[in-house]
């Protein structure tokens, strides 16, 4: 089972965010059995990218983390608010650099990384996810991932999500702490653990044995999906606030959540199920994101991966005034 971490945002609008992402990414990489030759790739690699939003990009921020689903790996995802790369075959190639745009050591950042991954919307700004391996295999491909930012300063998140991929099966859990800080956290943390013993149980029965599990804390709201990939279809159920989408590339649905607070109040819980379009993609997210994004203006997106999803999701769609969490469940088997 996979589950969210307190893993902080390091904002990268100065010089001396720079060395701060380096020696990060290299502690992380030592940590994770990188060799000599490696922890460089991956301290030049970040120290590069990290350059590349000091001095092009607005609100520039880098997530360093061990990969989700691999022991020897590092993943880092940086996400700026503009001014994105019109062109992006000329920006990959070493040396390219155009006043304005991101291309600065592009290409050097993208040949170190193991794995890698660009979207970029002129004017929007750039979305860049990179994996970095202590061997010579890349990373098994995500077909699920997540991402958490507290609120303001806040170390300590009050959202959590959880996800478990079981043969053809794949569990999404989601749950927003009421209110934020350690309190929060407890609660969502409370979820986790719940769904950890119980996700194989029907969706209504977890979310009742969640309910009951929070009322000794402060509360939360809860989604669960249960995605069935061989025959094409999602149960959902939540309790609260937390949005569920179907995406796919003519638009979204949403999915329907009961009103209440799990551990608290709730009306009577329920499941709906929904047919899922070819190759479309299930995003939840708290409520610290606006649901009013729109799909049509992302070009691109709902194909791309589900990090490189979540990312640019919570930056466009999240806000600085409540913790923010976006998982997102690649439908196709």
């Amino acid at each position: 089972m996979i589950r969210s971490r307190d893993e902080p945002w390091i904002r990268v609008e100065d010089a001396s965010a720079i060395g701060a992402t380096r020696r990060a990414a290299t502690a992380l990489a030592e940590a994770c059995g990188f060799d000599e030759h490696d922890r460089g790739r991956v301290a030049v690699a970040v120290s590069e990218a990290a350059s590349n939003l000091v001095k092009h990009a607005v609100e520039g921020t880098m997530l360093i983390r061990p990969h989700p689903e691999a022991d020897a790996a590092v993943e880092v995802i940086a996400l700026d608010k503009g001014p994105g790369i019109r062109d992006l075959t000329r920006a990959v190639r070493d040396g390219y650099s155009t006043t304005g745009t991101l291309g600065l050591g592009l290409g050097g950042i993208t040949r170190m990384a193991s794995v890698h991954e660009v979207y970029s919307l002129p004017g929007r700004g750039t979305v860049v996810s990179m994996c970095f391996t202590a061997t010579d295999e890349p990373p098994p491909p995500l077909r699920m991932s997540g991402l958490t930012r507290p609120i303001g300063e806040e170390v300590v998140c009050g959202d959590a999500f959880a996800y478990v991929e079981d043969g053809g099966t794949a569990v999404g859990l989601l749950c927003d702490g009421l209110g934020h800080g350690v309190a929060a956290a407890a609660a969502s943390r409370e979820a986790v653990r719940v769904f950890q013993d119980h996700h194989d149980l029907p969706v209504t029965q977890l979310l009742e044995r969640i309910h009951r599990a929070l009322a000794g804390t402060r509360g939360g709201a809860v989604a669960i999906a249960r995605l069935d990939r061989e025959r094409g279809l999602v149960r959902y159920g939540g309790l609260g606030n937390i949005s569920g989408w179907i995406v796919h590339g003519e638009g979204r649905q949403g999915m329907v959540s009961m009103p209440g607070i799990a551990g608290h109040q709730r009306s009577r819980l329920r499941e709906y199920e929904y047919a899922l379009p070819p190759r479309a993609l299930l995003v939840l997210h708290s409520d610290g994101l606006s649901d009013r994004w729109d799909v049509a203006s992302f070009p691109g997106l709902p194909a791309r991966s589900p990090v490189v999803v979540a990312a640019t999701l919570l930056r466009d769609a999240g806000t600085r005034r409540d913790d923010a969490t976006v998982l997102a469940m690649r439908t196709a088997p």
